[in-house]
């Protein structure tokens, strides 16, 4: 099988909102293609500019590659001429090329690889991604995903420089190190220097930090917030230079962003939230997962209702779940 680059390919000049999509499933565990659909059309409708499939927030390591592949056709074919990054993590490297390529096939503009757990030293860092450049060819545009706090692997910023020098297919960094503004700063002054290649910025954490990374130049979010037409109208004040609105609406709804990046039950509360929006039709995770309390389910609910609050004592009103 070999792979196509799509017109639409990825490149250094990505820009906006690049949802972070949840993996819907049913009540008992199936993989839920119908959801798949309705939560592709509930982020089309927020506005979003391109996807990420198969994220660690995807729960991409409870799919079969199968199912993997049935989720990137199914989203790609209802996206439109949106831009589709395909999450392909793995630690074998040999799967890693599978799954980049068959994305590829299916229609993708580009794969998203994070560092294997265990990696270290500048030279193993250096080293795995040129593996993986090697395995995957030129011309599949690749996301270097840097999240530590998850992998367990630092990633210095001459490191990565080394890598756009040195590697052209790589034309993204999913920054999500925290705290990471200054890593923000130091790759965007590197940049400036005679020769070196401007790469495209994404931000993830949920979004939390996402007004500062906006000013120190990140080009937009690439993350799971459950309200996705926050992020897209943060990204749009800010590109019409409009920096201070921006932050005042992202004030708004910067209670729930900082509760829905809770470790351990983060990615349950994301998933009760699109649920109760009416985007999917479960928000059980598949095994092992975690799930909410009926406690914890009054609390995000009040929380929501505030945000309701908020929004329309702010002019903004608009109807945040479901009727």
């Amino acid at each position: 099988m070999t792979a196509k680059v799509t017109e639409s390919a990825l490149s250094e000049n990505a820009r906006g909102v690049y949802i972070i999509a949840a993996t819907p499933f049913t009540d008992e565990g199936a993989l839920d293609l119908a959801s798949v659909d309705s939560l592709t059309d509930f982020y089309l409708g927020c506005g979003v500019h391109g996807f990420t499939l198969l994220g660690m927030m995807g729960e991409a390591h409870k799919l079969t590659v199968e199912e993997s592949i049935s989720v990137v056709d199914r989203v790609i074919r209802r996206a439109g001429n949106k831009q589709v990054i395909v999450g392909v993590s793995h630690a074998g490297l040999e799967n890693v090329r599978r799954l980049s390529h068959e994305a590829m096939v299916a229609g993708a503009s580009g794969v998203m690889v994070a560092p294997p757990a265990g990696l270290r030293g500048d030279d193993g860092i250096y080293n795995y991604y040129a593996q993986v450049f090697a395995a995957l060819g030129p011309d599949i545009p690749v996301v270097y995903q840097d999240y530590p706090q998850a992998t367990g692997v630092y990633l210095p910023v001459p490191v990565f420089e080394r890598l756009v020098d040195d590697f052209k297919q790589l034309v993204m960094l999913k920054h999500e190190d925290a705290p990471g503004l200054a890593k923000l700063t130091k790759v965007r002054e590197g940049e400036k220097r005679p020769g070196r290649r401007r790469v495209s910025i994404l931000v993830g954490n949920g979004g939390l930090y996402l007004p500062q990374e906006l000013r120190r130049g990140a080009d937009g979010a690439m993350t799971g917030f459950a309200y996705p037409e926050m992020l897209v109208q943060v990204y749009d004040l800010f590109a019409a230079g409009k920096a201070e609105e921006a932050e005042d609406l992202f004030d708004i709804y910067l209670p729930l962003v900082r509760h829905e990046v809770q470790p351990a039950i983060g990615l349950a509360l994301r998933k009760e939230v699109l649920f109760k929006r009416g985007a999917i039709k479960s928000p059980r995770q598949r095994a092992p997962g975690s799930s909410l309390t009926p406690t914890d389910r009054a609390e995000l609910e009040a929380m929501i209702a505030r945000l309701e609050r908020r929004l329309a004592a702010s002019g903004r009103g608009h109807k945040a779940a479901a009727e």
